[in-house]
């Protein structure tokens, strides 16, 4: 009899342990759409957890590619929320902060001897790897978002972290990095995929060929750009480039029924005895996913739809007493298209009675 090996240790932040959930259905959960990514980061995680990790150098380095909104972000804040149960959990460097050479020493600090030694404290130092940890498990995520914005020497410096996971301070002291995953994330390429995924002439529109051949042209592209603008040095100390794809409309459906259930979470955490259930028809889930679905801006203007139409009206609504606490509104579109009607049950059994599609976990339209 073949032995199973595999190892269900990782859990959705909200689910028991005993759950078992694995880290790749849990980052499914939270990351829609880019599965090949999730494929390539989790064998890393796994060998981290096992202890088998190589020594001296970090646990995995990765450069996640792709157009804006496609969720390359998203991944590394939803394995925070896996592996630690909060999605902050992640050193966070906003790379276009240093797009001066003078800026990048604010990274390691300054040497002693210099003005400013004891009031500048170096971002990436020992503590704040600990801070990015939990007693869930002692992998710290570390994000340089949008490295081609950062100065070259922010490259150079990053060197010796990609091969040998030590940095040297100014105060010469050395920061491990065995113990963490680096990320970073460019959107080198974007312009150049957007233009194979909606050609100007040509009688294959994106559509009509075959996945596997526009993932391999986005491939191509995405390391075309990357190797144009980076040092083969840094290139060689990356262990995977990740390309992240277009979003489909099938994906976009999922994400909008994902920022549903995150919004009936976030009124249920924030109201607590206060709070009040939000009921979604289809004829205003298609209105959302109509005006949220944007080739150029991903998932965000989703997200920025979804504010703007559903959350702020709830919001105002509630303010205002329109929607008592334990009562269950009914979310549909208006009948000119024009926005959205709300309209609040009885907190009690009438509740039931209303052909609602609750936002619950496994909840979609019909």
């Amino acid at each position: 009899m073949k032995k199973n090996n595999a190892v269900s240790i990782f859990t959705y932040q909200d689910e028991p342990p005993s759950r078992g959930a694995s880290l790749t259905q849990a980052l499914a959960e939270r990351v829609i759409g880019q599965d090949h990514v999730l494929a390539s980061i989790v064998p890393f995680v796994q060998t981290h957890e096992a202890g088998l990790a190589p020594e001296g150098r970090p646990a995995g380095v990765f450069l996640l590619l792709g157009p804006t909104g496609t969720g390359k972000t998203k991944t590394v804040e939803a394995l925070a929320g896996v592996l630690h149960g909060d999605e902050r959990s992640v050193l966070k460097i906003n790379c276009g902060e240093f797009q001066m050479e003078h800026e990048v020493a604010k990274l390691i600090g300054a040497p002693p001897g210099y003005l400013g030694h004891r009031e500048t404290h170096p971002i990436l130092s020992q503590a704040k790897l600990a801070a990015a940890t939990s007693p869930r498990s002692n992998l710290a995520l570390v994000l340089f978002d949008e490295i081609e914005k950062a100065a070259p020497s922010l490259t150079r410096l990053l060197l010796g972290v990609l091969d040998k996971a030590a940095l040297r301070l100014g105060d010469n002291t050395t920061v491990n990095f065995e113990r963490s995953l680096i990320f970073f994330t460019s959107n080198l390429g974007t312009t150049g995929m957007q233009e194979e995924l909606r050609p100007a002439l040509g009688f294959h529109p994106p559509h009509e060929r075959p996945a596997a051949e526009i993932a391999k042209k986005l491939d191509r592209i995405a390391s075309h750009a990357v190797r144009k603008h980076f040092p083969p040095e840094f290139v060689n100390r990356i262990d995977a480039i990740l390309t992240y794809r277009p979003l489909s409309r099938e994906t976009l459906e999922g994400i909008l029924r994902r920022q549903l259930a995150d919004l009936q979470t976030h009124i249920d955490n924030r109201l607590m005895s206060r709070r009040f259930r939000v009921g979604v028809r289809p004829s205003a889930f298609r209105f959302l996913l109509e005006r949220g679905c944007s080739p150029e801006y991903g998932a965000r203007e989703l997200k920025r739809v979804v504010f703007r139409h559903l959350t702020q009206p709830l919001a105002a609504s509630f303010a205002d007493g329109v929607f008592p606490p334990g009562s269950t509104v009914c979310v549909e579109a208006a009948r000119n298209g024009s926005g959205l009607r709300f309209r609040s049950s009885e907190p009690a059994s009438s509740r039931q009675r209303l052909p609602l599609l609750l936002i619950e976990r496994g909840w979609g339209p019909d």
